[in-house]
């Protein structure tokens, strides 16, 4: 499956849900069309094919879930997180905001830039769905309707009873909160279910207490190569060490003359996941952070460290070609943490005042103030402790307690991200446990267990393409024979 998508009238065909001719004739009239109506809008609308048979399609095209909007209750409250003309424009709805991210009904579910856009905005991670597009127009101009007119719900045309039920919404019954742990009404290809069915998260890979709590093992070589060699590169010296990210040479060029200049030393990263490593490693006293980088955005890098008990302090200026305005700087301060924000170009002059302004904040810190990083691994250590003693015990709510409060702490321990995603999973916790292992396997991308879990997981979510290419990674880096042949098999299953 992988990127490639697989042309919706092949997938039609293939289900039996239209003849040839039916599909040659649907082709003629979209070419002929003056309005671009999609392929599957155009034949349900000319009652050739079932909506919800056209959904499961588009989701096997895609490799996302379907979500039936005439079937979704949407508390009207979570529109805020997207402006109604944005919303049209790009043809997108929000049907749920919860703690473990936004679940977003798109017209099309990999157009990166809107969901890059609204992880900035919100500083939450973004589920894709795929909807059929002449209910997404109708369902996103009615919802927000409905919250110009102060209503709390929009309802579809289809909710079932129980959602009403449970919802509180009968005819004399009063309106409750927003619900926070319902879920989109998602149409799941029974292939697919059939699969995670038959995978298990296992929880057999909590690993020794006298592993050091932040290790990141197996680092694909390339990877491990340039973190040592821009450590190697770090002068000796007392002076403050500046972590410059940025992607491009020239500037990065350009920052390391000036700062070295000032008697900073400096350290280079070019990409996002060697910057975590290299923060993870030295424990910078200030980063210079380029907004968009490959692998790892900024934004998320920020957001990450600032989060952190351990590397919280750390001031962070972040610069940016792409994002432009007057509430830039407001928007991430309050969203991330950033310290200072500069537009590319920057006025080098400016820069520097900036980066000296914060060092001398830094130099100014109270003693009282923690900075006392090793202790913080120690707490982390603790955390990870408990939570497997409760976990042994049973009490895994508990457990998920504690080694949140050790991410809060160390958010660059692998360990801790990997054994909560394990727990999430245990709960049925599906996209919280999907988060927490993305972020594992950024940290040592090489683990089996970790990517097989995730493969699992974006099965039970029903990302199918995901799923795909993760199972291959796992077929890469099988621990033996039986196993890759296992894998090999599982994967002709799912495609």
């Amino acid at each position: 499956m992988g990127d490639e998508k697989r042309p919706l009238g092949k997938i039609l065909l293939q289900r039996k849900l239209v003849s040839q001719q039916e599909l040659e004739a649907a082709l003629r009239a979209q070419k002929h069309s003056v309005t671009s109506i999609p392929l599957a809008s155009q034949l349900v609308d000319q009652g050739a094919v079932d909506e919800l048979d056209a959904l499961r399609a588009l989701s096997e095209q895609h490799g996302v879930p379907g979500i039936d909007l005439t079937q979704i209750a949407i508390a009207t409250e979570h529109l805020a997180v997207v402006p109604r003309e944005i919303a049209e424009t790009h043809r997108v709805l929000p049907v749920l905001v919860r703690a473990d991210g936004i679940f977003l009904a798109m017209a099309d579910p990999h157009d990166k830039k809107v969901i890059d856009e609204l992880e900035f905005v919100t500083g939450q991670k973004v589920f894709p769905y795929i909807a059929m597009h002449g209910t997404l127009i109708k369902a996103t101009a009615a919802a927000y309707d409905a919250a110009e007119r102060g209503e709390r719900h929009y309802l579809g045309p289809r909710v079932p009873a129980e959602t009403l039920r449970q919802l509180g919404l009968g005819p004399s019954a009063p309106l409750p909160p927003p619900p926070q742990s319902s879920r989109p009404a998602v149409v799941v290809d029974e292939r697919v279910a059939t699969a995670a069915r038959d995978s298990e998260v296992s929880t057999s890979d909590f690993g020794a207490l006298t592993q050091d709590v932040s290790s990141i093992a197996e680092l694909p070589d390339e990877l491990r190569v340039r973190a040592t060699k821009a450590a190697d590169a770090i002068p000796a010296g007392a002076g403050k060490l500046v972590l410059v990210v940025d992607d491009e040479e020239e500037i990065r060029k350009l920052l390391f003359r000036l700062l070295s200049q000032k008697g900073y030393r400096v350290v280079e990263a070019d990409r996002g996941l060697l910057a975590l490593r290299l923060v993870k490693d030295h424990t910078p006293d200030l980063i210079i952070l380029d907004a968009m980088l490959p692998e790892l955005h900024g934004f998320d890098i920020a957001r990450r460290i600032k989060g952190s008990a351990k590397y919280g302090h750390i001031p962070i200026i972040m610069v940016s070609a792409v994002y432009r305005g007057p509430e830039i700087a407001v928007d991430l301060k309050k969203n991330y943490g950033v310290e200072e924000y500069f537009e590319k170009p920057f006025r080098i002059a400016e820069l520097m005042a900036a980066v000296q302004r914060l060092l001398a904040r830094e130099d100014a810190r109270p003693i009282s103030e923690p900075r006392d990083t090793e202790h913080l691994s120690a707490e982390a250590e603790k955390a990870l402790a408990a939570g497997i003693a409760a976990y042994q015990s049973g009490q895994i709510d508990d457990a998920i307690v504690h080694l949140r409060r050790g991410v809060g702490i160390d958010p660059l321990s692998y360990r801790l991200h990997f054994h909560l995603a394990l727990l999430f999973g245990k709960k049925g916790r599906v996209h919280e446990g999907i988060q927490e292992l993305e972020r594992a396997i950024e940290l040592n991308p090489e683990h089996f267990h970790a990517l097989k879990n995730l493969a699992v997981l974006y099965e039970k979510a029903c990302f199918t393409a995901k799923a795909v290419d993760m199972w291959r990674r796992c077929s890469a880096r099988s621990p033996d024979e039986a196993t890759r042949a296992s894998i090999e098999e599982h994967l002709r299953k799912l495609i």
